[in-house]
């Protein structure tokens, strides 16, 4: 039986973050009733981002431009690369205005529980930046919970074999803590007191 298009609008809602059952459910029906103000605008939009907006070749941020707005700057710091998990976290230290250097989106952190492993992080692609590219410190902008830091010390294992300064944000920031709920504040701090990070051996 073909399920009803109302159920799957429903469904696809619910599916959302922060959205469940009851509130796609609400949210479905505020846009019928909204139809003229926010669904047919909304439902544009959305087709929109779908043809423009694209993955950056260089760092994996999302933008309408290709390199990025970010990589593309002549007024970026070109000695400092950031890694972070997400484009959400990318996004969360840009709005803190401190950090004026490169990124590079992971596209996660290792969790046997979410499915995510080693080959699943863009580390092939941070190599070649760091073949291509003299950096001379890589930030670890990663959330300091345990797949933060499990992904971390991963990463920092890969990348042994080059002679990097590295270095994490400080550890103001709340275990268990995703660096996109964060206010600007805390991030800029934890960002200004980074510390150097030991190779492992």
């Amino acid at each position: 039986m073909q399920e009803n298009l109302l159920e799957l609008f429903i469904k696809k809602l619910s599916k959302l973050p922060g959205l469940g059952p009851r509130s796609g459910r609400r949210l479905a029906l505020h846009l019928i009733k909204e139809k003229e103000d926010i669904l047919r605008p909304l439902a544009q939009i959305l087709l929109d981002v779908d043809k423009s907006v694209a993955t950056c070749s260089i760092c994996g941020n999302y933008d309408l431009v290709q390199p990025c707005h970010i990589c593309s700057s002549v007024n970026r710091d070109e000695t400092t690369l950031c890694l972070i998990a997400t484009v959400e976290d990318l996004w969360a230290l840009e709005r803190g205005q401190t950090y004026k250097g490169h990124y590079h989106v992971l596209g996660g952190l290792l969790s046997a529980l979410d499915g995510v492993r080693p080959e699943h992080l863009a580390i092939p692609s941070l190599k070649k930046r760091l073949d291509e590219h003299t950096y001379s410190e890589i930030i670890f902008a990663l959330s300091p919970s345990l797949e933060g830091q499990t992904t971390a010390f991963y990463v920092q294992d890969q990348l042994k074999d080059y002679p990097i300064q590295v270095s994490r944000l400080s550890f103001g920031l709340p275990m268990g803590g995703e660096l996109d709920y964060l206010d600007e504040g805390t991030l800029t701090t934890a960002l200004n007191g980074r510390v150097k990070l030991e190779q492992r051996q």
